[in-house]
């Protein structure tokens, strides 16, 4: 690197810098000034559409919610077409309405996109605990014992065994059952569930 041991010489180096490089600044500094203003519609538009998503999921979840004719329709059109947290709320409410109409195929639908649009960690592993049980009722046990690894984070352990323990006990592995349900316990969860799990656990070893 050169060294200037003179101030003409450091005043004359840029002139000589900006002389051979001030176009090249000048698209810089333009091309940053609108990356800038870019980056700032971008989140001025995610914000409008996320609360255009919100008041749009409301109106179709009421809909559904009062029983109207094309609520279930409304909700579906909807989950389709928002890849966010509120197409995976409307797809869990859709899968929650087929579940009670005991129509599992269409409930295991509307999970497995819900498992396609779900990006927080959290939301995904409800959505996948949902699903095991859904393909359970199915007799997919294999699907949902391989559905349910996608269950992550400690919070979800007693559930998550608790679901495994039920599979597990369906598709004739009392063993695995009893394990299932032994490391929900372990992770010690709350008192309702740590009733329910020592209840399976006995009705085990009966």
């Amino acid at each position: 690197m050169e060294v200037y041991t003179t101030e003409n010489e450091q005043v004359d180096a840029v002139r000589r810098f900006f002389a051979e490089n001030g176009k090249a600044l000048a698209i810089g500094v333009v091309l940053g000034i609108a990356a800038l203003g870019g980056w700032r519609y971008w989140q001025t538009h995610q914000s409008s559409e996320m609360t255009a998503a919100s008041v749009a999921f409301q109106q179709a979840n009421q809909a559904m919610t009062d029983k109207k004719a094309q609520g279930v329709e409304d909700l579906e059109k909807f989950a389709q077409n928002n890849s966010n947290n509120y197409g995976v709320f409307a797809a869990l409410q859709l899968a929650d309405h087929f579940v009670e109409a005991k129509d599992f195929a269409n409930a295991e639908k509307q999970l497995t996109q819900a498992q396609s649009q779900a990006k927080e960690e959290n939301l995904l592993s409800l959505v996948n605990l949902r699903l095991a049980r859904v393909q359970m009722q199915q007799n997919k046990f294999d699907d949902a014992l391989k559905t349910l690894d996608g269950v992550k984070g400690e919070g979800w352990t007693a559930l998550q065994q608790d679901v495994r323990g039920n599979v597990l006990l369906a598709k004739g592995d009392a063993k695995g059952a009893r394990e299932a349900f032994s490391k929900g316990l372990d992770s010690k969860p709350s008192q309702t569930l740590q009733t329910m799990l020592r209840m399976k656990l006995n009705n085990l070893s009966s």
